[in-house]
């Protein structure tokens, strides 16, 4: 191993080093940069050539959209709409068809990914902010923290976030046989070249799962030229709602005396929708204001009403709450009144290859079980939290080391108030911080951009007012 020479941070500066350079990675290495006066180095440890991409915006696909308008969509929480503001002040190019009927902005999610490389760049570019282009495979407590990269560097730190990415899919039992198979896409990110090759030649193609991911990937083998027939499989058979736009706010108040039980909430949700339709409102606006008050929801909640909301609510909460971008429900649409998608409730059984495709045995409800041959299948049940070490050598060595474990729920890594990682002893490890939806287990509501620019802020915040000879400021701009 060996030291990061000229990279390596003066020995009397301290140091934070962030793991995973993604949307979260980035805003909070941001958020700090712009909260410190005195010297600190702030190391942002990914492998991706650009800061701010991560999983979900390096996609060149123009197909896959972001599903809130840009104008709901900042890194930071006193400027509301930033992303939208950027797009216009930069000139940044749109591809054709982002604006919905309403006016709207639905760009492709790459731009996101521009947008926080632009509002780093002055950071990157004074040394602020380092962006370290290996990938962290060993972290030790060690005087603070010794961290090992996949480039044979190594550093030192005084402060560790962990901002690391959702864990891939996993392949379901009944597609086991699949798993080597040229033919099964397992992960659908990243692997464009494998969809346009599906988008070319298969004329049968079976989806799992009927979330966003399905829709993006649907959305995009119809624009590479897709002519054939989707089957979009899952166990309830929902896709995602509808946006409604131009609104009034719901008044209805999930955070004052918030309910006590899984029950009692889906009752008070549907109270709320009930009372708004009566006044005129979607129901999009009482979802809104679950959505408003979701940590304070999540915080009044005993550990095992949690887990009946996820294990009965969660899939309905998802349609609801992540909706579907108005370009993309519009292909979907187009593709089921055309009879060339079917989406499903059903249930995998078995699959193996065959002369001419995979062959999947499936049981959808009220139906006998059925054989349907299918040129490709594409996971798109979304990442598996529940085996979040398995899919990480480096989380999974953290964990054998006793400085981080998962959640109780499965839902990320286990972590305690100030976005503060549990060590396998069951307490804080000091210096060592989670930030992102990893973990959602103790916040809850973690999973859109707003909610992650919170927390990414409520973490540089934490590191700030933590950090040795470095007294927090109010937001200091660049050198």
């Amino acid at each position: 191993m060996k030291d990061l020479g000229p990279n390596q941070p003066a020995a009397a500066m301290p140091v934070v080093a962030i793991i995973g350079g993604g949307f979260s990675g980035s805003t909070v290495a941001w958020h700090l940069a712009r909260a410190l006066s005195a010297p600190a180095a702030i190391l942002v440890i990914e492998p991706r050539p650009r800061l701010g991409e991560g999983l979900a915006y390096s996609t060149a696909d123009p197909s896959h959209r972001i599903n809130v308008p840009a104008a709901r969509m900042t890194m930071d929480c006193a400027e509301e709409g930033g992303l939208q503001h950027w797009i216009e002040t930069s000139g940044a190019g749109l591809s054709p068809g982002s604006r919905a009927a309403n006016g709207a902005l639905f760009p492709q999610r790459r731009l996101v990914a521009d947008y926080v490389n632009a509002n780093l760049q002055p950071y990157l570019a004074t040394g602020r902010i380092r962006h370290l282009r290996a990938r962290a495979i060993e972290v030790v407590r060690k005087a603070g923290f010794r961290i090992r990269l996949d480039d044979g560097g190594e550093l030192a730190a005084d402060r560790v976030v962990i901002a690391t990415s959702h864990p891939p899919p996993g392949i379901p039992r009944a597609l086991a046989a699949l798993r080597d198979s040229p033919r099964l896409i397992a992960d659908p990110s990243g692997q464009g070249r494998q969809l346009a090759a599906v988008a070319q030649s298969a004329r049968r193609v079976l989806v799992v799962g009927t979330g966003l991911t399905s829709a993006d990937v649907i959305a995009s083998l119809d624009r590479q030229g897709f002519a054939g027939r989707i089957l979009a499989l899952s166990r309830r058979g929902l896709r995602s709602r509808e946006h409604a736009f131009d609104y009034p706010e719901s008044t209805v108040d999930f955070a004052e005396k918030p309910a006590r039980s899984a029950l009692e909430l889906l009752r008070r949700i549907r109270e709320a929708v009930r009372r708004d339709s009566d006044a005129g409102l979607p129901w999009q606006a009482a979802l809104d204001q679950v959505r408003r008050d979701g940590q304070a929801i999540w915080a009044a909640l005993p550990q095992a009403e949690r887990g009946k909301l996820l294990r009965w609510l969660r899939v309905w909460w998802d349609v609801h709450r992540f909706r579907i971008a108005p370009q993309v429900e519009e292909v979907l649409d187009r593709l089921i009144a055309q009879d060339r998608l079917r989406i499903v409730a059903g249930r995998l059984l078995a699959a193996h290859e065959a002369p001419g495709g995979i062959e999947v045995d499936w049981h959808a409800r009220r139906v006998a079980p059925q054989s349907e041959l299918f040129d490709a299948v594409i996971l798109t049940t979304g990442p598996a939290h529940g085996d979040i070490l398995q899919s990480s050598a480096l989380l999974d060595a953290m964990a054998r080391a006793g400085l981080i474990r998962p959640d109780p729920l499965g839902l990320g890594l286990e972590v305690t108030d100030h976005c503060r990682a549990v060590g396998g002893d069951g307490r804080p490890v000091p210096g060592l911080l989670v930030a992102g939806p990893l973990a959602r287990g103790h916040v809850g509501e973690l999973m859109g951009i707003p909610e992650v620019t919170a927390h990414a802020e409520a973490v540089a915040a934490r590191l700030a007012e933590s950090l040795p000879a470095a007294a927090p400021a109010r937001r200091s701009d660049p050198a």
